[in-house]
C-alpha cells in the first residue's frame, strides 16, 4: 500500500511540473504575440488603418460644430443643476 501512495504522490509532482513548463511556454507564446501585436500598430506607416485624430485636417465647419456641440453640452449640464 505504501508502494502505491508513492507513486500516487510521484504522478502528482510529475503532473504539477508539467503544469508548470506548459504555463511557461504558453505565458512566453502569448507576451511574444502580444508584442508583435503592439509593435505592428504602432509602427510609424499606418498602412489600411484610419488616421490618427490629431492627424486629421481640420476645416471651419467641423470647427464651428464641434463648438456648438461643446456649448450645447455646456448649457445642459447648467439646466441638469437646477
Amino acid at each position: 500500500m505504501k508502494d502505491f501512495e508513492q507513486r500516487k504522490t510521484d504522478l502528482m509532482n510529475a503532473n504539477r511540473i508539467i503544469s508548470m513548463v506548459v504555463r511557461m511556454f504558453m505565458r512566453k507564446a502569448i507576451n511574444s504575440g502580444m508584442n508583435a501585436g503592439m509593435n505592428a500598430l504602432s509602427k510609424k506607416d499606418s498602412a489600411g488603418r484610419a488616421t490618427p485624430q490629431d492627424q486629421r485636417p481640420r476645416n471651419a465647419a467641423s470647427q464651428q460644430g464641434v463648438k456648438q456641440a461643446r456649448r450645447a453640452a455646456r448649457m445642459a449640464r447648467r439646466m441638469n443643476k437646477f
